[in-house]
């Protein structure tokens, strides 16, 4: 990277990015893109859709009109890196869908800071929308072929990681509205939170910065666990959320975890902490030890009977 002066910068915030005072944005992390395929090995099928909004993957498929549940997953990234196109989400998803045989959906969202939250929420909402549409669908209506003929929509789950999960634990919320804004057979069962990036009650001049209209150290879309009404109303039956012992945002995720003990709420919320590790170390070494313990406990998730 080449040196900057100091009185170019106006806002500076590794590892994410900075802003220089003519508007020009530099991420310090750029992803390679990865094209959408058929994995000969796997016969785990991928391709984009709804506009290129999500990156849809298909199980193999070994008898007719087979059906699986479904996966929602939103990426990380602190709001402004990464993509559901990256080559590590997209390797990891292949994964996740291979061991787990669930059809997945994987949501793309515009980036701060060119795009402030909360875009990225009404974003990722406009995809769970839209999949919604799925369950009643007229056959005349255009459709999307692997959802409407492989999906069990009575068992869909949501997960991300990191800044990921923060948008997860807000489309529950939304979800969970009382005027059932996705329909009564759309049914989200569960939902794994992967190192979630929460706030508290410090400021965060980093997150005032990517979200200027929120509301507050108290933004329910930012510290969730303050607001025990609506963790009260979440309408899935069981919340696994993983931490790791060198994250700095553990302890947002411990609170989050009792916070949840203690609203009311009637589901089966569990914590799994990797020792030693840091955050998201899953996605950064996802070929060791831990990181495979990780990915069962998630397939395993997927799997319980409800």
């Amino acid at each position: 990277m080449v040196s900057t002066p100091a009185d170019e910068i106006a806002h500076d915030f590794p590892p994410f990015f900075r802003v220089y005072k003519d508007g020009r944005v530099e991420r310090f992390h750029n992803y390679v893109y990865a094209l959408p395929s058929d994995d000969p090995n796997t016969e785990v099928r991928s391709k984009d859709v709804n506009n290129n909004s999500a990156r849809l993957y298909l199980p193999k498929i070994t008898e007719n009109n087979q059906k699986f549940p479904v996966l929602i997953y939103i990426h990380g990234g602190g709001f402004s890196i990464e993509s559901a196109f990256s080559t590590g989400h997209d390797k990891y998803l292949h994964s996740i869908v291979t061991k787990a045989n669930v059809v997945a959906i994987s949501v793309d969202y515009r980036l701060a800071p060119e795009h402030p939250l909360p875009i990225c929420y009404d974003d990722s909402w406009a995809v769970i929308k839209w999949a919604a549409l799925h369950v009643e669908m007229c056959d005349h209506l255009i459709t999307e072929p692997w959802l409407k003929d492989h999906v069990d929509f009575s068992r869909v789950f949501l997960a991300g990681d990191s800044a990921g999960a923060n948008i997860v634990h807000d489309m529950m919320v939304r979800a969970s509205a009382s005027e059932k804004p996705l329909g009564d057979d759309f049914k989200i069962v569960g939902m794994a939170l992967i190192h979630p990036f929460f706030g508290n009650d410090e400021p965060d001049e980093y997150c005032s910065f990517v979200f200027p209209g929120c509301t507050g150290l108290d933004d329910p879309r930012l510290n969730p666990a303050v607001h025990f009404r609506l963790l009260s109303s979440l309408i899935c039956l069981k919340i696994l959320i993983f931490t790791a012992e060198k994250d700095v945002m553990r302890g947002r995720s411990l609170a989050y975890y009792d916070a949840l003990k203690k609203s009311g709420w009637k589901g089966e919320v569990e914590i799994m902490e990797t020792q030693g590790e840091d955050h998201v170390f899953h996605l950064l070494e996802p070929t060791c030890e831990k990181a495979g313990v990780l990915m069962k406990r998630l397939v395993d998730f997927f799997n319980e009977k409800i």
